[in-house]
């Protein structure tokens, strides 16, 4: 949920999405057309944050990728890009308006066929690959809808994802919410539990990369 790296200059921002990293021009367009939501437009991913986890997602060979909350579906594109051309993406959203967009702009971009978008409460969709033996199936998780599930989020992706797979956990700064004790509302409040949730969490390796509004990856150990 940022269009740059929290706390980065204008100035340093048009130099890093200059040389800092390889944008698709896919992507590019579909980043500019949700650019033209206005306010709204600010709960997709800045270019940075894709780059890396496109690189994430091609320096562990992904094949399956999982996402939980699509928007207009830039996370989506850069990771699908970063696919092979067999790789498979699910991704969960609840919104038919936005995720509208979002297959648009995967057809132009030619990897609409790697993308499955389901539809409806992400929790439910967890429960039915879980039910239907899907755990350890996926390579690369990442995790950007509303906050007040995180807990349950980051449980399914780790029961979903392969030993030595990643979770990406998007927004744990909250846009510097969370260090100020001030702030308690109920998403301030779930990203505080996720995050210690994670940084407690001897299943895995993990670190927050200040990236984006602030990015928790984790590595499962087993």
């Amino acid at each position: 949920m940022s269009k740059t790296t929290y706390g980065l200059p204008d100035d340093m921002r048009d130099y890093l999405h200059a040389f800092g990293v390889r944008e698709s021009p896919a992507a590019a367009t579909l980043r500019a057309r949700t650019a033209e939501l206005g306010r709204i437009s600010a709960m997709q991913i800045c270019p940075e944050q894709g780059g890396l986890m496109a690189l994430l997602a091609v320096s562990i060979q992904a094949q399956r990728a999982l996402e939980i909350g699509t928007f207009t579906g830039y996370s989506a594109l850069v990771v699908a890009e970063a696919l092979p051309a067999n790789g498979h993406l699910l991704t969960c959203d609840v919104s038919e308006e936005w995720t509208s967009i979002a297959k648009e702009h995967w057809r132009q971009a030619g990897v609409s066929e790697r993308i499955e978008l389901r539809l409806g409460a992400a929790t439910e969709t967890l429960s039915e690959l879980l039910h239907a033996g899907q755990r350890r199936s996926f390579d690369f998780a990442f995790i950007d809808a509303d906050k007040e599930n995180y807990e349950k989020y980051y449980e399914s992706a780790y029961l979903l994802v392969r030993p030595g797979g990643l979770i990406c956990i998007d927004n744990v700064f909250w846009n510097g919410a969370v260090a100020d004790e001030s702030h308690k509302d109920d998403a301030v409040e779930a990203i505080r539990r996720v995050t210690r949730q994670v940084h407690g969490d001897e299943r895995v390796d993990a670190v927050i990369v200040p990236v984006g509004d602030g990015m928790m990856v984790a590595r499962k150990r087993h």
